[in-house]
């Protein structure tokens, strides 16, 4: 598919690698939707690229639709979308207190980032099924955004892994559903990037991180997720599949 003149929606589109893609999506001529919790950070992102902000809580199915509502009075259906939003959070099964983790941490991580995942892609897979075809019967593609902590997941990553590994495994199955409509499904695993969040560690912590990574030794540039993301869309023989970005690292334990 060709992403000129195409409707995209980018979830977590606001910051990180969200906002990257978002950026590269309106480069190469995409009308593009920022969804995102925080309003004012899509409104900005929106405004630079000449897109529509929509604030969408992606686990919730009434929010989601209200957003892709929205999305399409203002630039049509969509025919890609990039699930980028996610969050992460580290617990011990039993902490140093004694006492086993709160359920309710584990449960918010795979709410948003698995089971938030797939309520805005049912949505979007239902809308986009009604498309007419293009070349190769295509109709729409979308992407997730797992982790490589879904293959090397660390100590007190539970909830994190379990919820990319979860998108890991959604990928095939999904393609494998959708294809009867056109539609194709693959995942992103990055490894460590620059992104807002890592910033906000002391910098020896992060050029340790740096280090860990085989070649090359430097945190990932969002800008990098950014093309790979992008040409997913464009390779049109690409589904099903989950893709490492890591700079061939391997997590260690901690």
């Amino acid at each position: 598919m060709q992403i000129q003149g195409q409707a995209a929606i980018v979830t977590g589109g606001a910051s990180g690698l969200g906002e990257a893609t978002a950026r590269e999506l309106a480069r190469l001529g995409a009308k593009v939707a920022v969804f995102d919790v925080n309003a004012e950070l899509a409104a900005k992102v929106a405004a630079d690229i000449g897109g529509v902000a929509c604030v969408c809580d992606i686990t919730n199915a009434d929010s989601v639709a209200a957003a892709l509502a929205q999305a399409t009075a203002a630039h049509g259906s969509a025919r890609i979308l990039m699930n980028i939003a996610g969050i992460g959070t580290a617990k011990r099964v039993v902490g140093k207190d004694g006492n086993a983790a709160p359920l309710e941490d584990f449960s918010r991580v795979v709410n948003v980032n698995l089971i938030g995942a797939y309520n805005i892609s049912r949505l979007f897979a239902a809308e986009c099924a009604k498309l007419a075809p293009m070349e190769d019967g295509e109709r729409g593609v979308m992407l997730f955004t797992a982790s490589v902590a879904a293959f090397d997941g660390q100590v007190g990553q539970q909830a994190y892994s379990a919820s990319k590994g979860g998108l890991v495994s959604m990928t095939l199955p999904m393609a494998r559903d959708l294809a009867q409509h056109g539609i194709r499904v693959n995942t992103i695993a990055p490894g460590l990037f620059a992104t807002p969040l890592m910033k906000t560690l002391p910098e020896p912590v992060q050029a340790s991180l740096a280090a860990s990574i085989p070649f090359p030794s430097r945190l990932g540039k969002p800008d990098e997720f950014a093309a790979l993301a992008c040409h997913t869309v464009t390779n049109t023989h690409l589904n099903g599949e989950t893709i490492r970005l890591d700079g061939a690292l391997r997590m260690a334990p901690r």
